[in-house]
């Protein structure tokens, strides 16, 4: 089982009760989660608007395992998470089944999910028409998380964004967040370090 790290003080205040109710939007007291058992926890954070926490740690240290709990399909063994009435969710997966053969294009996707393309960088933006199984894998990862961060949510779950993204596609990301954070929670998780310090207001560190 993984232990995260928090601060003796964010601790307090989340046994406490002492998080406003207004101000958070979804709150983790001392979980542990996995699926037949735990493998993640005990975790303590609480998220409000204009939060970027980050998720950091090895491989197999349960990040996109909690992310998966806090939208309900990973189970909660321990501890006790809440979430504000009617919370809007939208998570961007690790994992995606191949788009090889899916007469799909960008337009459309930005309309399942609700987002708009206003602001996209002009590479990408001159794509919108073509297929996904036409562009390049940086071109659809970036796509994809747009379309979820974009989207009509409360919080936004992003795990492990920069997948595929050159330098220049991190660095829109990074400007992205950095924009589009003051009305919505954001929750990264990331084995990039350096873009975690970047953007985040606070990162948890999984350890063993």
């Amino acid at each position: 089982m993984m232990q995260a790290t928090t601060s003796v003080d964010e601790r307090a205040a989340l046994r406490a009760g002492n998080v406003a109710p207004r101000d958070w939007l979804i709150r983790c007291d001392a979980v542990a989660a996995g699926y037949g058992k735990p493998v993640i926890g005990p975790v303590s954070f609480a998220a409000a608007r204009g939060d970027v926490i980050g998720l950091a740690g090895a491989n197999g240290s349960g990040k996109s395992t909690l992310l998966k709990a806090l939208i309900g399909t990973a189970r909660i063994h321990a501890g006790r998470l809440d979430r504000q009435p009617r919370l809007q969710i939208s998570h961007q997966q690790q994992d995606f089944d191949t788009l090889e053969g899916l007469p799909l294009s960008g337009v459309e996707l930005l309309d399942l999910t609700g987002a708009g393309s206003e602001g996209l960088p002009p590479w990408l933006a001159d794509r919108l028409g073509e297929r996904l199984d036409r562009l390049s894998g940086g071109q659809v990862q970036l796509l994809r998380v747009w379309a979820c961060l974009m989207a009509p949510a409360d919080l936004v779950l992003l795990d492990e964004p920069t997948n595929n993204l050159d330098r220049e596609g991190t660095a829109f990301l990074a400007a992205t967040l950095a924009r589009h954070s003051a009305d919505r929670a954001i929750i990264v998780v990331s084995h990039d370090a350096p873009f975690l310090q970047s953007v985040c207001t606070e990162v948890i560190e999984l350890k063993p």
